[in-house]
């Protein structure tokens, strides 16, 4: 694998998407954590652990973006830039940028499929 970013925000996250131009990139979105680094959204606690214990698959030279999408009020927005740009509909969200290849919530837990999305 090449690089890992931390993105909180849309803003971080389209400076590390831009950082990564050309580069096969794969973004796990999940919810914000707390300031003691604790995720709210249980689906999301779960997932982290499961998508990063597969980067070592990842192809050479790809980067992987973990990207916090905000708090709960931001989220449920409908006008969120989340949704509008990226059309996220559901957290942990697992996406090959560029492509329309993702998992959505719980099959970001299933390990099987997360050997597959992450793979060119």
């Amino acid at each position: 694998m090449g690089w890992q970013f931390a993105a909180c925000g849309y803003s971080k996250f389209v400076q590390a998407a831009q950082q990564s131009h050309g580069w096969l990139v794969f973004i796990l979105f999940c919810r914000d954590k707390d300031a003691q680094g604790q995720n709210w959204c249980p689906d999301c606690v779960i997932a982290e652990p499961i998508v990063r214990s597969e980067l070592n698959s990842l192809p050479n030279g790809a980067v992987f973006i973990y990207c916090q999408i905000g708090d709960q009020a931001y989220w449920k927005d409908p006008n969120n830039e989340f949704r509008k740009n990226l059309k996220l509909t559901a957290v942990p969200t697992l996406l090959k940028y560029g492509t329309p290849q993702k998992l959505v919530e719980e099959e970001c837990l299933n390990r099987e499929l997360g050997t597959c999305c992450l793979q060119d």
